[in-house]
């Protein structure tokens, strides 16, 4: 006969809950450049709901998403098994890594024949409770380090002051940061070079000499030169570039200031910009983008 373990769960349309808050990564994820996951409540309900699904003892859980719960117990049972058991039982790629594949799947899962609750959804009203509270806290993503006292925050806030400045005349290209930087032209790479060396000494940008084109940041971005690493993961003061018509030539750069909704909906402090042309539009802006409007990448800029 076979085991209730030697098949994947049986399921229903998922239990209603107000988003996914955030993929998790247990501490050895760090080998693979993952940073831990910080404690919190959706972490106990992942906990409660594994449990409920026989994967994991029943006990008073913590908020952590550690190792073991992540892998499960060296030489431990099906009841030890924890995520990696869960997802090798749906047939997911047993990682221990808590992506939206394994969230949505769990949703769905029932407890099976024989175990206390069976038939009802693993996932119960405490659990949906605990996921929401989560999706209040994080909206999808980890919270961002503190940037207080950087060199970043302070080139965003400066950023900001600027807000409103418009080259003059229009369709010049003359401002206060191309007479800056000493070049006259397309300005947003300017404006954000100026951003950041006006307030400090970035190993990334050089007055005159690093940047005025957006390509070149995004090239030694994806290169790791000059202090510069791209990111999936942006913070406030990161860079963010644009690349309108997806051909590989990226067009216009901003300063990342924030989320607005989970990780799609943001917004950026650019320079050269309008509502009426994106990257040549002679004024500061805080623009709302969406991150898969147009081919995206986010470049962090290393302190000095």
């Amino acid at each position: 006969m076979t085991g209730w373990w030697q098949q994947p769960y049986r399921g229903a349309p998922g239990v209603k809950v107000s988003g996914f808050p955030r993929p998790l990564y247990p501490p050895d994820a760090s080998k693979y450049g993952k940073k831990a996951s910080v404690d919190g409540p959706d972490v106990l309900a992942y906990k409660r709901t594994i449990s409920r699904l026989a994967r994991w003892p029943w006990q008073k859980f913590d908020d952590t998403y550690s190792n073991s719960f992540s892998h499960g117990k060296t030489g431990g049972n099906v009841g030890d098994s924890g995520v990696a058991g869960f997802q090798r039982q749906q047939h997911i790629d047993a990682t221990g890594w808590f992506g939206k594949n394994t969230f949505d799947t769990l949703r769905c899962a029932l407890i099976p024949d024989g175990k206390p609750h069976a038939g009802e959804y693993g996932m119960d009203a405490y659990a949906v409770e605990l996921v929401n509270q989560a999706w209040g806290m994080f909206g999808g993503h980890e919270p961002a380090p503190d940037s207080k006292g950087t060199l970043r925050q302070a080139a965003l806030e400066q950023a900001i002051t600027q807000i409103g400045v418009k080259e003059s005349p229009p369709e010049s290209n003359l401002c206060k940061y191309t007479d800056w930087y000493g070049m006259v032209g397309p300005w947003c790479a300017m404006f954000a070079t100026w951003a950041f060396e006006t307030k400090g000494d970035s190993p990334a940008f050089v007055q005159g000499a690093r940047y005025a084109y957006v390509p070149y940041i995004v090239s030694d971005g994806q290169n790791g030169r000059n202090g510069l690493k791209v990111t999936d993961d942006p913070i406030p003061g990161d860079l963010v570039a644009y690349d309108w018509g997806w051909d590989g030539t990226y067009d216009h750069v901003g300063i990342f200031e924030g989320w607005v909704s989970g990780t799609s909906q943001f917004t950026a402090i650019e320079g050269n910009t309008s509502t009426s042309n994106d990257s040549n539009g002679g004024e500061v802006m805080r623009r709302t983008r969406n991150r898969t409007g147009q081919a995206t990448v986010f470049v962090r800029v290393q302190e000095p």
